[in-house]
This record gives structure tokens, C-alpha cells and sequence, in this order.
């Protein structure tokens, strides 16, 4: 993969999942990287797996802290003279019904989810329009296309992406920058034992579908494929994709078969 050899990528959400397995495939395929997440030590285990550790920068971030976007956009850029691609992967999960959640708990997923990848995407745009250059590959998940119980804040902060990066994508086609957007179905990861529940704690616990889903290796392959090709949207997964298809046309039915679905 040519255009991931030479590019410099940051991958947010690097710690762990799918952000640590693009973060190793990145490596092995040449690209200098920069990896974030909250934990120091977490983005070091995972900088030690990686193939070329001379060319993998560790910058803590914390989406939820905006206001140190530029400062961390800086640092970036400093890394390695500048950034070629930004994949927008941290992000948090949710499992609860509406009517137990509290609102405290929808405005932090709104916050990290939202609000923090596009105060990194807004950060970054400067350079990348200085340069005539970038592209932003933002991980949303299939619910970023349709609502399921048990993650409605969580939906609704894949949702709003999906409508800030059509709209970013459009307003500076002229300044050569690319948009993928990437919608995984159920990866095997701890994102269900880290999603929040109704008081904002820890699930703790593997959804099934999720622990029978496709490795995060697998993932990363089609995500690196898809930036690659500039895709300008790709669902990865399962038989879960069909229910992109079945929304877009045949929504009644659907809505009655989500209602049946076991969808944890």
C-alpha cells in the first residue's frame, strides 16, 4: 500500500482495538505514525508491538479536552514536519435504554465522540489546507447509519459524523482534501466492556456478538485498503452490514425485524 508507505498518519484511539491494530499495520507497512489516547503507558506497549518503533510517536490526548487541540495539532505537525492522514478512531460506547440513561452520561458521549474528533479534525484543517493535502478517515460504526436499542447517545455521536464530514468533505473537495468514513460492524474488542451504562459506569462485561466478531487485525486490513483506494465510505463486518441495505430500502420491515434482534 503506496499511499500508506509514505504517509505520516495519526491514529487517535491508538491504545487498544482497532486503533492498536491500524496503528501495527500502519507500521509494517512502512508509515511514519503518531499514536493517541488518554494512557502514556498503554500507547508505549503498543509502540513497543509495532515493526518500526523509530518511526512511531506517542502523543497523549484526551478528546474530551478540546481546548488543547491546537496545541496537540502542533505537536503533531512538529513530529514529523508534518501530517499526511488523521484517523479519527477514540470514541466511547454505550448500553442502556433512554429512559434510564441520565443526560450527564448522553452529553459525555456527545463530548468524546463528537465534539472532541471534530475539534481535532478543525485543529488539523489549516495545515491540511496549506498544503493542498490530507485526508481524514473517521471511524464511525454501522449504528452511525441506523439506530439500535441500548445505544442511543451513542448512535446519535456516529450519526452526527456521518453530517459533519459529508459537509467537510464538499467545503474543501477544491483544497484536495479526502474524507473516508468508516462504519465497522461488531470487531472484537472491549468496546462493549468499556461502553457506559444508564449512570455513566463501566459495562464491564462482552456483549456475545461482539466476542464472535471480526478480529481488529481483519478491520484494520479494510480500513488501510479503503484509505488506500480513497473510498468515500465502507461498512466492514458481518451479515450485521445487511442492515445498511434493508434501512435503505425496505425500512418497515426493518423496523420490525430490529425490534426481535438481539443486539448485545
Amino acid at each position: 500500500m503506496t499511499a500508506i508507505k509514505d504517509s505520516v498518519i495519526w491514529i487517535t484511539g491508538a491504545s487498544s482495538g482497532i486503533g492498536e491494530a491500524i496503528a501495527q499495520a500502519c507500521s509494517a507497512a512502512g508509515a511514519h505514525i503518531i499514536i493517541s489516547a488518554r494512557r502514556a503507558d498503554e500507547l508505549a506497549r503498543v509502540q513497543a508491538t509495532c515493526d518500526h518503533q523509530e518511526k512511531v510517536y506517542i502523543l497523549p490526548l484526551d478528546l474530551a479536552k478540546q481546548e488543547n487541540m491546537p496545541d496537540k495539532t502542533a505537536e503533531a505537525i512538529a513530529a514529523f514536519g508534518h501530517v499526511d492522514i488523521l484517523i479519527n478512531n477514540g470514541g466511547i460506547s454505550q448500553r442502556s435504554l433512554i429512559k434510564e440513561t441520565l443526560a450527564s452520561v448522553d452529553r459525555q458521549i456527545m463530548e468524546i465522540n463528537y465534539f472532541g474528533t471534530i475539534a481535532l479534525t478543525k485543529a488539523l484543517l489549516p495545515h491540511f489546507i496549506e498544503r493542498k493535502s490530507g485526508h481524514v478517515a473517521t471511524i464511525t460504526s454501522l449504528v452511525g447509519k441506523f439506530g439500535t436499542p441500548l445505544r442511543s447517545a451513542y448512535s446519535a455521536s456516529k450519526h452526527a459524523l456521518h453530517g459533519f464530514f459529508d459537509a467537510y468533505r464538499a467545503e474543501h473537495y477544491a483544497d484536495g482534501l479526502k474524507v473516508t468514513m468508516i462504519c465497522p460492524g461488531f470487531i472484537k474488542t472491549n468496546v462493549s466492556v468499556n461502553a457506559l451504562t444508564a449512570k455513566g459506569e463501566k459495562q464491564n462485561t462482552m456483549d456475545q456478538a461482539q466476542a464472535n466478531g471480526m478480529s481488529p487485525e481483519t478491520c484494520a486490513k479494510h480500513i488501510l485498503s479503503a484509505i488506500a483506494k480513497n473510498k468515500e465510505e465502507v461498512y466492514i463486518g458481518g451479515k450485521e452490514i445487511m442492515g445498511v441495505y434493508l434501512k435503505r430500502w425496505v425500512p418497515t420491515l426493518f423496523s420490525k425485524i430490529l425490534r426481535k434482534m438481539k443486539v448485545t
